[in-house]
């Protein structure tokens, strides 16, 4: 995405400031190149061997800080979270594995023979699923177990408390919008939801619960929850993955108010919600949540809401495939952890460009797509697909033809693309728009069609 990509990185970046003007075009032309190809190399993104040296220059700048690079994108994600009601702010960590990579500073993973680090963005998106852009970012590496299995650093789980700390006091610059933490079950931890409670609560939190904690009364959350008649019932759509089929889900609801034991003397006030699946095909695990939040669900409309914006979360998984296997980052080869930060930081920003893409082109879809395309891109994609163009190529057409060339075949019953075949397909729309430069440069403009 040359012109329109570039208008665009410019934007996003106008803010950016690393001390050296050089080092400000080099970021925005790396942006540039990146959210162009998002599957190419480092080399194959670049043009020519003197940009693809300068990029590993830039990688390898010791007074280049990782976050003085994603600064930008996070005043800009601040912006655009001002615009709406309500934010979700999702939060989660994913390993990245550069096992047989010889890089300085890696650490375990999972199991200790593994070498790699890990990142803990937080995500900002609308209650509909529209991608804001990224907040806030943690990367880190594990220190290895000593002699007796213990191993050193900060406790891992100060993250989450630490990410919400940062929600809260952005709460008090966006005093129209609310904001949501929104996390899974590693996030289900006392001292969160007494430092929120601390605070005011500033911003309210909704986790899945992990731990089937103990009522003043003796009595066992889950079971005390779970009591008695449903509040009613919910139903969706599951889409297909992990090798289980897509099929509707049909959810019984349970609500409870209850002052969960923080300590001696404290307590901390929180609403559990229990959703679990009824009639599941055999043979199929029934799909089952229990939800912790700070907000009450007085009726049932509130808490099949908190239920949608838990469901939400899945949005930072679907930003996690786009790093892994669209920029493939853990195929980077940049020597130290501190050199992967820094590419680590753009490709963040490039994953978080393709999956908003994909949700304008369906909430959005008749945006004018040279909003985000350049002329050739558009043209490119038309003359790929055969398809005839019309005078104003709208965002989801232009999308879907995208889509088509990565694998995408928008049978009537296949819905909208997602961000796997558009990523795949961004590659062949490059390919074309740059051999239609190539040929207006070379003077072969009649032959461009």
């Amino acid at each position: 995405m040359a012109s329109a990509s570039t208008s665009w990185a410019e934007k996003e970046f106008e803010q950016l400031d690393l001390g050296d003007a050089r080092l400000n075009k080099r970021a925005r032309i790396l942006m540039d190149r990146f959210a162009a190809n998002p599957t190419a190399s480092v080399p194959k993104a670049c043009r020519g061997w003197g940009e693809t040296m300068a990029a590993y220059r830039f990688f390898d700048n010791a007074s280049i800080d990782w976050r003085a690079l994603m600064a930008p994108h996070w005043q800009q994600t601040e912006q655009r979270m001002a615009a709406q009601p309500v934010v979700l702010c999702l939060q989660d960590t994913t390993e990245l594995d550069f096992n047989g990579q010889d890089a300085f500073g890696l650490g375990p993973l999972s199991f200790e023979a593994q070498r790699g680090m890990y990142l803990h963005p937080t995500y900002a998106v609308t209650p509909e699923r529209e991608p804001l852009g990224i907040l806030d970012a943690w990367m880190w590496a594990r220190e290895k177990k000593d002699k007796s299995g213990i191993r050193g650093g900060p406790k891992e789980s100060l993250r989450w408390i630490e990410g919400y700390e940062r929600i809260a006091e952005m709460a008090e610059s966006l005093p129209a919008t609310r904001l949501v933490y929104v996390a899974d079950r590693e996030a289900d931890l006392m001292p969160l939801m007494l430092r929120a409670q601390q605070l005011g609560t500033p911003a309210d939190w909704l986790v899945r619960a992990a731990h089937n904690r103990c009522l003043p009364d003796g009595e066992k959350l889950w079971q005390h929850t779970g009591a008695g008649v449903p509040v009613g019932e919910i139903s969706f759509a599951m889409a297909a993955r992990h090798g289980v089929k897509a099929r509707t889900v049909r959810q019984q609801l349970w609500v409870r108010r209850v002052e969960l034991v923080a300590g001696k003397g404290k307590s901390v006030a929180a609403t559990c919600i229990i959703a679990r699946e009824v009639g599941a095909p055999p043979g199929t695990k029934p799909v089952e949540w229990r939800l912790l939040t700070n907000r009450e669900a007085p009726n049932l409309a509130t808490a099949v809401e908190l239920i949608e914006w838990y469901r939400a979360r899945w949005e930072i998984e679907i930003l996690f495939n786009v790093l892994k296997n669209a920029c493939r980052v853990e195929a980077l080869q940049l020597g130290s952890i501190e050199k992967l930060e820094r590419a680590l930081a753009l490709f963040m920003v490039v994953a978080w460009r393709v999956t908003h893409l994909m949700r304008l082109g369906r909430t959005c879809p008749d945006l004018d797509a040279a909003l985000f395309f350049e002329i050739d891109e558009i043209r490119g994609a038309y003359l790929l697909t055969q398809v005839t163009q019309p005078a104003m190529p709208k965002l989801n057409e232009v999308l879907r033809l995208i889509a088509r060339l990565g694998g995408f075949l928008g049978r009537k019953g296949d819905g909208e693309p997602g961000v796997k075949t558009i990523w795949l397909g961004l590659k062949e729309v490059h390919v074309a728009a740059r051999t239609l430069r190539g040929l207006r440069a070379s003077g072969d403009a009649a032959t461009c069609v």
